[in-house]
């Protein structure tokens, strides 16, 4: 498969993502799956602005990005795929994307959330859809850098629960 790489961060491409993540998986293309940004320019230009020289960039609705990324569009590209939020990584995984792992990056605290480390704060969905997709055989970690640990996100979340 293409994919290198899989994280839901909420800022989408960001000093981190365009420098640190893309250089360390090596992505050659960089795919934003989010039915808001695909349909607003002042995110689309956004996006542009901020993805690495030379790595290309696909901003696709939900829908079609695991329409393409199922049908091989990609097969010949390193590909970094972003989420905005949990809510479109286990749309497009009940939808047939096949994923093995997904790191969490950064989600911002939200009524309802609980934070699981500095950068995460999980809302009882989330944490249902990140259990549903862990029962998929999904690894999902948390890390906001690649320097950080990349033990399961299920680590933090029990240790926040308990709190």
């Amino acid at each position: 498969m293409a994919i290198v790489h899989v994280r839901i961060d909420e800022r989408l491409i960001h000093g981190q993502v365009a420098m640190v993540w893309t250089n360390t998986v090596g992505a050659s293309r960089i795919i934003v799956a989010n039915d808001e940004a695909v349909r607003d320019d002042m995110i689309i230009a956004a996006l542009k602005i901020s993805k690495p020289a030379g790595v290309k960039l696909s901003i696709l609705s939900r829908n079609k990005a695991v329409e393409k990324i199922g049908n091989g569009a990609y097969d010949d590209d390193r590909v970094f795929l972003i989420f905005q939020n949990v809510k479109d990584a286990a749309y497009c995984v009940e939808k047939g994307l096949k994923l093995t792992h997904i790191n969490v990056g950064n989600v911002s605290q939200k009524h309802g959330g609980v934070p699981i480390k500095k950068s995460v704060a999980l809302t009882k969905a989330d944490i249902e859809q990140i259990n549903g997709m862990m029962r998929m055989g999904i690894r999902i970690t948390a890390q906001m850098l690649p320097t950080e640990s990349d033990q399961s996100i299920s680590e933090y979340i029990k240790a926040a629960v308990k709190e």
